[in-house]
Formats: structure tokens, sequence, C-alpha cells
């Protein structure tokens, strides 16, 4: 059973359209210490996708005391006790901001749900995996960078019946120091393992986007998109 996301502290968001009557969404959660505004900038380095009418959501994390940064208070969406991170997972975190999110997806009036997507980056990958996989009602698709599973804090049943044909699109770093491409690629594993369509890239970079990533990733968002159109016009 699903945890309930009834009392999910309500996230502040960004709002972005590229139409006057969006025809779909994209929630898109940052990484550790950063906001909503971090990737804002995506919206004109899509514009093939802008020009198919798109309700951008970015969410910011809540503020927390982060172990790893000496407990510094900065937006997270949940706490990272040490550099080994399959290990010693801030499960009630990881929880909470799964709650968030689905609440966030639930409270969207405009668009249904088969013309939503879920992305991430790093620890914002992290949660749009956990919450979009988790969910009886999934998204179009998931987009999870930089990212890796975590072992606590999924929802149950994870992944949901109903999101096994959930597309995802990963991508990571082949040189990231702070996420190793392993975690990335036992996380690829892991879900291919479940049955889930994971389309994989990884790029000469570190732990942050480049454009190759941000073309492909357009085209992948743009293929969706025309099944979902073809599938409605059946």
């Amino acid at each position: 059973m699903n945890r309930n996301h009834d009392n999910a502290p309500a996230l502040e968001v960004i709002e972005l359209k590229t139409a006057d009557r969006p025809a779909y969404g994209i929630v898109w959660l940052h990484g550790l210490g950063a906001d909503g505004h971090d990737f804002v900038p995506l919206a004109q380095a899509m514009p093939r996708l802008a020009a198919r009418g798109v309700l951008y959501r970015f969410p910011h994390a809540p503020y927390r005391p982060v172990t790893i940064n000496n407990g510094m208070i900065m937006r997270a969406w949940y706490d990272i006790t040490g550099m080994e991170l399959n290990r010693g997972h801030d499960g009630a975190g990881i929880a909470a901001s799964v709650n968030a999110v689905r609440a966030l997806i639930a409270g969207e009036q405009t668009l249904p749900a088969a013309r939503l997507f879920l992305a991430g980056f790093s620890q914002g990958g992290v949660i749009a995996l956990a919450t979009g996989l988790g969910i009886e009602t999934p998204p179009a698709g998931i987009v999870a960078l930089s990212c890796y599973l975590p072992g606590a804090g999924l929802p149950a049943p994870w992944p949901h019946p109903a999101a096994r044909q959930v597309p995802v699109f990963m991508a990571h770093g082949r040189h990231d120091p702070l996420i190793p491409p392993a975690l990335g690629e036992a996380c690829r594993r892991a879900l291919q393992a479940a049955g889930i369509s994971v389309d994989w890239h990884t790029y000469p970079m570190q732990h942050q986007v480049c454009a190759e990533e941000i073309a492909d990733l357009e085209t992948w968002l743009l293929a969706r998109v025309a099944q979902i159109d073809g599938g409605e016009a059946k």
C-alpha cells in the first residue's frame, strides 16, 4: 500500500508556461543545495519541446541540515550521512519528499497524469524515481539524471504494478566524482530487472548536465509526446 500523502507539506513552486494552454507538464526536481531556479533555463534549452506547449513546475526542496556538509542547513530532499551513498539512507526524509511530490502531482488540476513527466537531477532524480515508480497513477515518463537508487524510503509496493510500463530516461557523467557512475549503472540494472524500460546515456562530464545530454533528452521527450498524441488519436 502506498503511503498516505494527505498531510504532506506543500512545496514552494516556480511555474513556467511555454504556451497559454499547455498540453504537457514537467515537474523538475533540483539537486542538493540548489533550488527550483536551477533548471528553469531548460525551458529555453529545449525549444522544440517548448513549441508543443509545456507547463514546467520547479519545486524547491525544504531546508534541512545535511550531515555530510557539517550539518549546514540547505535545501535538500533528504539528509546524506556519508560518502557511501548506497548506505545509511535517510529513509524518513526520502519518504517525506516522495509524499510531498505526490501531493504536488495530485494537486494538478489542468493536466492528467498521462501528460505529465517527472524529472530530477542528483537527489532530485532519486526522488523522481522513488515517486514516479511508486505511484498508482504514474506519469507519462521519468527523467533521472546523475542519480542512484536509495535503499530506504521507497513507497510500497515499489515499483508499483501500475508503473511498470513507465519509460525512464537515465543519464550519468562518466567522470562524476560525487555519484560514481557505477551507482547509476546499478540503478539502471535494478530497474531493468524489474521490467522497466530504461533509455541509458553516459557523457564525458562530471556531476552536471551538458548540451548533448539536453539535446538527447529533448528528442526522447518529443518521442514520448508523439506516442501520447498517437495513442489518443486512435
